[in-house]
């Protein structure tokens, strides 16, 4: 079966290759707009061997991690504090849920005039967005947790952070990890938007200015090692999930 879907995967990859082939041939699409592959792949080799990416490169997932960790950490605090009551997870859940569903990139000009066009507001529109599946998630979770074993472990006598590290955390982890993977990806795919928009360094600035620049098929190129970061983002960070989920177990 995964043999299958590998198949398909690696037949939809070269469909699309061709396909940008066959658009880029002579009297089709303007190079400038769509560069041909050859071009586009030559420079992404140079790329990696001159490592001329590098220093955006360890501004964006610089930005991620500080983003990704403090929103996350700030998200896991806030849901089990939220989760102590019924009472407190009837009046905030719907709240935290309402605020998520408003786009998080509607503060990011808020987040400019407070923090300026470095690090700083990338970070804060990052840690914004990664803050509320990881909070919500955590309610969710730990309102799964069987009651029957909390009144268990209670009567046995168990302290508060050992009823939450014992009992209630490997119950609610696998809600929690799911949390963590969109919080982290979103959180990604958001940096990397807002450094095309306003940024004095990383890899959306980067690509943007190489479209200034006029520079195409080097800007196409650093498209592919941004997609291709993601991807990895997202392989490691749904590994990390699903190893957590069977240690849940």
């Amino acid at each position: 079966m995964k043999l299958a879907q590998r198949l398909v995967q690696l037949g939809i990859l070269i469909a699309v290759l061709a396909a940008w082939y066959a658009l880029t041939l002579p009297g089709r699409v303007n190079p400038i707009l769509l560069p041909p592959p050859g071009p586009v792949f030559h420079d992404f080799g140079v790329l990696l061997t001159t490592r001329s990416i590098w220093p955006d490169l360890l501004v964006t997932i610089y930005e991620w991690v500080v983003a990704f960790a403090v929103g996350a950490a700030a998200g896991c605090i806030v849901g089990y504090l939220v989760s102590l009551t019924p009472y407190t997870v009837r009046v905030l859940d719907p709240l935290l849920a309402g605020f998520y569903s408003v786009p998080a990139i509607l503060l990011f000009p808020l987040y400019l005039l407070f923090f300026g066009l470095g690090p700083a507001s990338k970070i804060a529109i990052g840690m914004t967005i990664a803050f509320f599946p990881v909070a919500l998630n955590t309610i969710a979770g730990l309102g799964l947790v069987n009651r029957g074993y909390v009144t268990a472990a209670r009567s046995m006598g168990a302290s508060e952070l050992q009823l939450f590290s014992t009992v209630m955390l490997p119950a609610a982890l696998p809600v929690v990890l799911t949390g963590f993977r969109l919080g982290g990806i979103i959180a990604f795919m958001t940096i990397l938007g807002c450094e095309m928009i306003s940024s004095l360094s990383g890899l959306g600035h980067r690509i943007v200015e190489l479209g200034e620049n006029m520079e195409p098929t080097q800007m196409f190129a650093n498209i592919i090692f941004a997609v291709l970061l993601a991807v990895a983002i997202n392989v490691g960070v749904s590994f990390a999930e699903a190893r957590g989920q069977r240690w849940a177990r």
